[in-house]
């Protein structure tokens, strides 16, 4: 579209529009399989670009898809109706780390790693940590709400956003929030923003709340018989007063994948492993591992990993991590859902999944943070571009979400909709609730320019 690139380069640098071959390829994809090219791509430097940007593409009607790091899995990012891809991954700077306001204030192409790295320097703590946070953006991770194996005890992205800067639909800058840490004045707009996936505004500054870093942290791998008994152990954790930082679990197929890949001396025998992480002041984190230790055994721990110190809780971190190229490994194409159910529902839904692998003979690998039911649910399909597979997968998905909905848990816990869960989200939401979303929409875009094809799109594009 030679007249969008001639326009755009007389409102802004030409350095920062790109039509060039490579630019277009890398910016018509994330990590899911969905795939659709923009006409141009917009490297922004400056809130100003962007405002000019959407106020030159709202008077146009011309779709703009606003992109981090590009490394979601639902297709969030993927320009469905081309138009603008716009990047504000160049927007990277950490403006400010205050420790006597207890905040930080950075652009939304920060990497989410670096700005933990950043108030660790200090002796500050921001806990959001999803698996990617070496890659992702904080910009992606307010757009989605990103989690973490954290969030049990610290919560997710929102509970730390106390301020954005938000560039509207038709090119107003708006500023929502503050740097106070209480603040009720109008309506909470900061959390409306905070999970839209870039349907309703592009963030381009970040006010966050950071929290004294805890003085130490310590771990227990523990394996069990099965995945019940593992289950048994997460409530008889949090039964016994402790609140662990991270609480996850993994099961047979997972330990199985992982034993083929590193080794079988990998894991200690069982079938369940749980990964259980505390932290806090020295004395107290030795105190209350040890108690969970003896508490373990007693309900029938097979084996106990005691990682007392930070080098040993990498190592077990590190095992998490290996369970993805476990999977990976086997040669089949993970389709990685982060469904959600109550925590009270953790063994029924891993007896489910192992039901709908014997029906539909799609293995189902299941792991993931336990202390919030937001298991990892991933179907392990031979070739996903295939037709008839695909169609098979996608039939088994099906069942997944209407079990998952019909037994109160959440489609989606952190990647968020997008294009993949698109198919489900009347059905998650309800009548009222998705008319509700709509009329917020109309009301903040009205010409549809933000992020359009996705799930508040009843067009039956579904990919």
């Amino acid at each position: 579209m030679k007249t969008l690139y001639q326009d755009l380069i007389a409102l802004i640098p030409e350095e920062c529009v790109s039509q060039v071959d490579l630019d277009i390829e890398s910016h018509s994809i994330d990590k899911w399989h969905a795939s659709a090219k923009p006409d141009v791509v917009v490297f922004a430097k400056s809130t100003k670009q962007v405002a000019v940007v959407l106020s030159y593409a709202n008077e146009h009607k011309i779709p703009v898809y606003t992109r981090g790091a590009g490394v979601g899995y639902v297709a969030g990012c993927v320009p469905l109706r081309g138009g603008i891809a716009l990047s504000v991954a160049s927007m990277n700077q950490i403006i400010e780390v205050n420790p006597e306001d207890g905040c930080v204030v950075v652009q939304p192409g920060v990497i989410t790693g670096e700005l933990q790295e950043a108030a660790r320097n200090i002796g500050w703590y921001y806990p959001p940590d999803p698996a990617s946070l070496k890659e992702c953006s904080i910009g992606g991770n307010i757009a989605t709400n990103a989690g973490g194996p954290r969030c049990l005890k610290y919560g997710v992205t929102k509970q730390y956003v106390l301020g954005l800067e938000v560039v509207t639909a038709s090119g107003e800058i708006m500023r929502v929030g503050g740097r106070c840490h209480k603040n009720k004045t109008g309506f909470d707009l900061c959390s409306l923003i905070c999970g839209s996936e870039g349907m309703l505004g592009v963030v381009t500054e970040a006010t966050l709340r950071i929290i004294p870093h805890p003085e130490t942290r310590a771990m227990l791998g523990v394996s069990f018989k099965d995945f019940p008994a593992a289950a048994r152990a997460v409530q008889a954790i949090l039964d016994a007063g402790v609140l662990p930082s991270a609480l996850e679990i993994t099961d047979a197929f997972t330990l199985a994948a992982a034993r083929d890949y590193l080794g079988q001396d990998s894991l200690p025998p069982g079938d369940a492993y749980l990964m259980v992480e505390i932290d806090g002041r020295v004395q107290s984190v030795k105190q209350e591992l040890e108690g969970l230790k003896d508490l373990l055994f007693g309900i029938g721990a097979l084996d106990i990993n005691d990682a007392p110190d930070e080098a040993a809780c990498e190592q077990i971190w590190q095992l998490r991590r290996d369970f993805s190229y476990s999977l990976k490994h086997t040669g089949l194409t993970k389709l990685n859902e982060d469904i959600v159910v109550p925590r009270s529902k953790l063994v029924e839904l891993v007896e489910f999944a192992r039901g709908l692998q014997d029906e539909t003979e799609i293995p189902v690998a299941c792991f993931g943070h336990a202390g919030d039911g937001n298991i990892h649910t991933n179907l392990m399909v031979e070739d996903y571009a295939d037709p008839e597979t695909k169609q098979r997968a996608d039939a088994a998905l099906n069942q997944l979400f209407s079990w998952v909905l019909s037994n109160g848990g959440a489609i989606t816990g952190e990647h968020g909709v997008g294009l993949a869960k698109k198919p489900w989200i009347k059905q998650a939401l309800g009548e009222v609730n998705y008319a509700m979303h709509q009329s917020i929409k109309q009301a903040m875009d009205p010409n549809n320019i933000l992020n359009p094809g996705k799930f508040l799109d009843d067009d039956g594009v579904y990919w």
